[in-house]
């Protein structure tokens, strides 16, 4: 059992898995973008258009499009993730057949990436409080913001890229080897859930 941990730890650990997973939730991420994208033209064609996640009061993908929240830039924020993500693919690409960026561009990465998830959930604040409804998509993008994010901190963290003092560098390494990391993001998407279920509770079904 022991060597079975062991081995299931260093694959977790290795670039394979860490691009492959940012691979895998930027490409979600992406394809939830274009859908999001699709359904803006069409409730700015149409306001009340019936969309295909529009299951029911709670679940509804028209009523947080509609909601000035899903274009706070002038646009469709869906629009940022046909912009972001291509870029973040190609990085997992590029990982995967290891290549390595400079430090100064892991650092902006890292920088912007941060910026993107304070949005996702601020969205995600304003949808389950202020809007009252969730978007399924929406959700995934939400869920896939947060890996990306996971995964660009892993590296960042592992290869020093953050230019933090050495102590605070050694502390965040340490703990990112002994899994904290890998804790705090499953801790934090369960919250997460729970909050969707203790909000809604039957209503996500009725």
């Amino acid at each position: 059992m022991t060597g079975l941990l062991g081995r299931l730890d260093r694959v977790r650990h290795a670039d394979a898995w860490i691009y492959s997973t940012m691979l895998v939730s930027s490409c979600l991420s992406l394809i939830a973008s274009f859908v999001l994208s699709k359904e803006a033209v069409t409730l700015a064609a149409n306001p009340n258009a019936s969309l295909s996640c529009n299951i029911n009061a709670v679940i509804s993908c028209g009523t947080v499009g509609s909601a000035w929240q899903s274009h706070v830039f002038g646009f469709p924020n869906a629009f940022l993730g046909l912009i972001a993500e291509p870029v973040v693919i190609t990085m997992a690409v590029a990982g995967l057949t290891r290549v390595r960026f400079p430090r100064g561009f892991m650092f902006a990465a890292q920088i912007v990436y941060t910026l993107g998830l304070v949005f996702a959930y601020w969205l995600f604040y304003e949808s389950m409080f202020h809007i009252g409804a969730l978007c399924p998509w929406c959700l995934l993008v939400t869920l896939t913001t947060t890996l990306v994010f996971a995964t660009i901190t892993h590296i960042n963290t592992r290869d020093g890229n953050l230019y933090l003092p050495h102590r605070i560098q050694r502390l965040l390494a340490s703990a990112m080897r002994t899994n904290l990391d890998l804790m705090v993001v499953v801790i934090w998407l369960l919250a997460v859930a729970l909050a969707i279920v203790v909000k809604y509770g039957d209503r996500l079904y009725g």
